[in-house]
């Protein structure tokens, strides 16, 4: 089947006020191949509604729960209903929004953490397994040109056998007890019931994780955690530190926050093998730096001839010439961007090219959920190592 038309797609979340379903709807459009046409956007029908109206979206289109949503669209013919929907709830709702359109026959795009436990990870991985669609993981910072480069010289043995690996993701904005003030984005944050076991580390620390997989190739072994509420009165942790031990005997260190004061959205990683080593910083995700022992520091510039030469997903993943920065939200439309094309050979009965594969998964999801999990026991525990659950 020849799909000449853009990919509908539903939203589950991304209500008035929302930042992340936002985020979502801009970068999904970015490349004309997706259209949103459909989506219950709030736990309140009326603000759905409202949120509908801005949109500009067919009424009959705008639900008031995720159900309703589910039955509208499947009595719509195919190639009309929605070719896959969009999850940006709060976490406690991902997993039964996920499988239940699942279960109805839909391809689904899912905010991190994917679930609320481990649990509700390993049932959906069986249930993306059995039911055959497309499932997509937006950890947004693998979407990063520089950061498919990383991974190419990594995983590719410039930098020799990888030692150690430093990644941190520092904030700043709950260094006060924000949630109390009604602000939206903190209160489901730190509310255990909506965020899950975890809430700095889960938020954040889940990115820092995946980055070091994802650009290393390498697999957490071992752990030994360190959180902390600093906020009086807080439930969940807003600071975290974590030692990690790699499949391949790498070290490394691991560091989350949610209060250190000034700080805005400073994720950074520092990989270093026995060759040389790279670093690469999210508020400034156009460079890659790499280093040698007796050679000039290495500045690699997006958007260059050389980048694509050495990394074919790396140039995929970039729109402009270089000078010309490209950030957030390119970056989760590069994971829109495979994940459409991989969705479209997917309805045409093909197999996709394994470039526009390059998205995270529902593996992805359960090896974040895992990390929260190993991390509470092992801030818990008084031994120092723990293992990684499986």
């Amino acid at each position: 089947m020849k799909l000449d038309r853009k990919l509908k797609m539903g939203m589950v979340g991304g209500g008035p006020g929302a930042f992340i379903g936002e985020v979502h709807r801009k970068a999904s459009r970015m490349d004309g191949q997706i259209e949103l046409v459909a989506g219950a956007f709030d736990i309140n029908p009326d603000k759905s509604r409202q949120m509908g109206k801005q949109l500009y979206l067919d009424p009959k289109r705008v639900y008031g729960t995720y159900k309703e949503m589910i039955k509208g669209e499947l009595k719509l013919p195919v190639g009309e209903r929605i070719d896959f929907v969009s999850v940006t709830t709060p976490n406690n709702w991902h997993f039964p929004i996920a499988s239940d359109f699942l279960k109805a026959g839909f391809n689904v795009m899912c905010e991190k953490p994917m679930t609320f436990n481990v649990k509700e990870a390993k049932a959906l991985q069986k249930l993306v397994k059995s039911s055959g669609k497309v499932f997509g993981l937006m950890h947004n910072y693998t979407g990063y040109p520089m950061v498919k480069l990383a991974r190419d010289l990594a995983r590719g043995g410039e930098l020799g056998e990888i030692r150690k690996i430093v990644v941190q993701y520092p904030q700043g904005w709950l260094a006060t007890p924000l949630e109390r003030t009604g602000h939206m984005q903190a209160s489901w944050r730190t509310d255990p019931k909506q965020s899950g076991g975890a809430g700095c580390m889960g938020d954040i620390g889940t990115h820092a994780e995946n980055l070091s997989e994802y650009i290393t190739g390498l697999k957490i072994t071992q752990l030994c955690a360190d959180l902390t509420i600093f906020v009086q009165g807080r439930k969940l942790d807003d600071d975290g530190n974590v030692l990690l031990r790699f499949n391949n005997g790498a070290r490394g260190i691991l560091h989350a926050s949610q209060i250190s004061i000034g700080e805005e959205n400073n994720l950074a990683i520092w990989v270093y093998g026995e060759k040389k080593s790279l670093e690469w910083h999210q508020e400034h995700p156009n460079y890659l730096y790499v280093k040698e022992p007796d050679g000039p520091l290495q500045v690699w510039r997006r958007g260059n001839g050389y980048v694509g030469a050495k990394s074919p997903a790396a140039a995929r993943a970039t729109r402009l010439p270089s000078g010309h920065p490209e950030a957030f939200i390119e970056a989760f439309a590069n994971i829109y961007c495979n994940f459409a094309d991989t969705l479209r050979a997917h309805l045409a009965g093909k197999k996709p090219d394994p470039i526009v594969t390059d998205f995270p998964k529902v593996v992805d999801g359960l090896r974040g959920m895992l990390f929260i999990e190993t991390v509470l026991a092992s801030t818990k525990s008084k031994q120092k190592w723990t293992p990684f659950k499986k």
